[in-house]
């Protein structure tokens, strides 16, 4: 079976379900895009290692990562199998060295390791097929820049780059990763 590899194009607030985030992610060589409604730490998971930011502390994934690499697996690739009943299911293709293992794993949860072990993520055809839809242009996808989200306690338009950088260094100790995403996606949109 022809495996499809895919890549992140887009994470973003679901407008369709609350609480929840839109991660999109598309073929390698075409024009489907696989949207996948996750939840807020699984975003923040993602998010934080797509910007390279370092947490006080280690988050799950970082944990799962650091855990694996000490006792020598290797996650080496991940395959999202199925679509069943709107659900994701993925495996985690592992190796220690002796041998291969799959995992089971939330789709979710197997991106976010995915990122962090620097791996392929794949899917079949008939996954695409059932829950893939096709973009003519990226523009229609929205922006993974939240710069432009404003809200009235979150006035980021209205702050100095300084007062910016004072408040990611603030939202990174408060550990409100989200915040602090928002905060460096604007500093960025300045630079």
């Amino acid at each position: 079976m022809k495996k499809i590899e895919l890549r992140i194009v887009g994470l973003s607030y679901s407008q369709a379900q609350a609480n929840s985030y839109a991660l999109v992610l598309g073929e390698l060589d075409g024009k489907r895009r696989l949207p996948i409604v996750i939840g807020h730490y699984e975003a923040q998971a993602i998010a934080l290692e797509i910007e390279k930011m370092r947490p006080s502390r280690p988050l799950t994934h970082d944990l799962f990562f650091n855990f694996a690499k000490i006792f020598g697996i290797n996650l080496i690739e991940v395959e999202i199998t199925k679509f069943h009943e709107g659900i994701f299911h993925s495996t985690l293709i592992c190796d220690n060295g002796i041998s291969i293992r799959e995992i089971d794993s939330r789709t979710s949860d197997a991106v976010a390791l995915a990122i962090r072990f620097k791996c392929p993520i794949y899917t079949t055809e008939q996954v695409m097929d059932q829950a893939g839809i096709v973009f003519e242009e990226e523009a229609q996808l929205g922006s993974t820049d939240k710069s432009s989200e404003e809200t009235p306690s979150f006035p980021l338009r209205n702050l100095t780059l300084t007062e910016l950088e004072a408040d990611l260094q603030q939202a990174i100790e408060d550990e409100d990763y989200e915040k602090a995403s928002l905060i460096r996606d604007e500093i960025k949109r300045r630079e």
